[in-house]
């Protein structure tokens, strides 16, 4: 479940990305954790994300965050890379990654699979395709828990 600040602080975080050249790709209040953690994973749009991107994108949300004060007390700011083994949620994340490999988990079993693994060939309002030992699948999208590369 998404903590109610998350979709504030991707509002807040989305411009700055942007003009850093960077795509916010998550993000996680972790308020179980003394001081809370709040993790931003973003990913540069040109090239591989680098520890400058990450610095440069904490530096400028800290001063945002700070000043709107929309987390309060005390909490750590961590930006990362999503690194390659994620999970796939944005329509331009499964273009990106056509043809990678993936791992489709649904939450109740479509002709007989919870999990499919293959090729990824691309997502509609329907249904994500992938190809399967040269077999194309549709699974439809109502199932899919989630997709990550593998």
């Amino acid at each position: 479940m998404t903590h109610p600040l998350i979709p504030k602080i991707i509002e807040l975080a989305t411009p700055i990305a942007e003009e850093l050249g960077l795509d916010v790709v998550d993000a996680i209040l972790q308020t179980n954790k003394c001081p809370p953690v709040l993790r931003l994973d973003v990913r540069n749009r040109d090239a591989d994300t680098s520890l400058t991107d990450c610095e440069q994108m904490s530096r400028s949300l800290e001063t945002i965050l700070e000043s709107t004060e929309i987390i309060p007390g005390a909490y750590v700011l961590e930006i990362s890379s999503p690194g390659i083994s994620r999970q796939l949620n944005s329509d331009r994340e499964f273009i990106t990654f056509k043809g990678f490999d993936v791992l489709v988990k649904t939450s109740t079993p479509d002709q007989e699979h919870t999990e499919w693994q293959g090729k990824l060939l691309g997502r509609d309002e329907e249904a994500i395709y992938i190809n399967q030992k040269g077999r194309s699948i549709t699974i439809p999208r109502s199932l899919v828990e989630k997709v990550q590369l593998i």
